[in-house]
């Protein structure tokens, strides 16, 4: 007997919940790192878990609570939170393709706004078309235990001394060292732009001109620079054009 498309939401939904337990738990240890450099700029745990929910991206939410701790504009702080979490354009139109074309629009709207890296890797592994309650199963646990974590830090934090803070805080940076050693071991050209990145971002700290300019104009200048000058000098290519050059 078929089941109805209820029952085929529900089902969908708690597979989803059931594999979105493991990211949940990592980002809720992640979190709680975050959490405490949203602690550092002033943000209450309510502020902290609202930020957390609305804005699911570690490195956009930290771009964004390290450009408001420099006292950054709302445009400043927009346009860098864009640029961090440019990548979830390319994913949620990747997604898209998973949906059949009947899916109504505001399914993909809500699907854009749940897609993260890991959600995104489970969703799109997916076999068959994708039912978008196995996404919002996934994204809801997630999403509590990423703004969870990021208000029990700021509780910690509070709560801690001062010398826990200040070594809870250097946690968040391992975490975005764990994100970059793995490609850039993979790829030469990864590792190169890494280090060009290191090292234009103290020149453009230290530099006349370019130093006056506010932290958050400065990461979107460098970022729009290298990106486009490595996609343009070092294109990666698709598996077409890959498997004509080995034949």
């Amino acid at each position: 007997m078929k089941k109805n498309n209820g029952s085929q939401n529900r089902e969908a939904y708690l597979i989803g919940t059931r594999d979105g337990v493991p990211i949940a738990l990592g980002y809720f240890a992640v979190a709680f790192s975050l959490g405490i450099a949203a602690r550092n700029i002033g943000m209450t745990p309510f502020q902290g878990f609202l930020a957390s929910f609305l804005n699911m991206a570690s490195a956009g939410e930290h771009a964004a609570f390290t450009s408001i701790a420099h006292h950054a504009t709302y445009l400043e702080i927009a346009l860098v939170t864009l640029v961090a979490n440019a990548r979830y354009l390319l994913m949620s139109c990747s997604l898209s393709q998973k949906y059949p074309e009947s899916l109504p629009f505001y399914h993909r709207l809500l699907s854009g706004f749940g897609i993260t890296d890991e959600l995104f890797g489970i969703c799109i592994a997916r076999p068959g078309w994708l039912n978008p309650f196995y996404l919002y199963g996934a994204f809801l646990i997630s999403a509590l235990a990423w703004s969870s974590g990021t208000a029990l830090g700021i509780i910690m934090g509070n709560l801690l001394p001062a010398r826990a803070v200040s070594a809870l805080s250097v946690a968040l940076f391992g975490m975005f060292l764990a994100v970059i050693i793995p490609p850039a071991r993979k790829s030469r050209v990864v590792a190169c732009l890494i280090v060009i990145a290191f090292l234009l971002s103290y020149l453009a700290g230290v530099l006349p001109g370019i130093r006056n300019l506010s932290s958050g104009n400065r990461t979107i200048l460098l970022t729009v620079l290298i990106a486009g000058s490595a996609a343009a000098l070092f294109p990666v290519k698709d598996e077409t054009e890959a498997d004509h050059d080995a034949a």
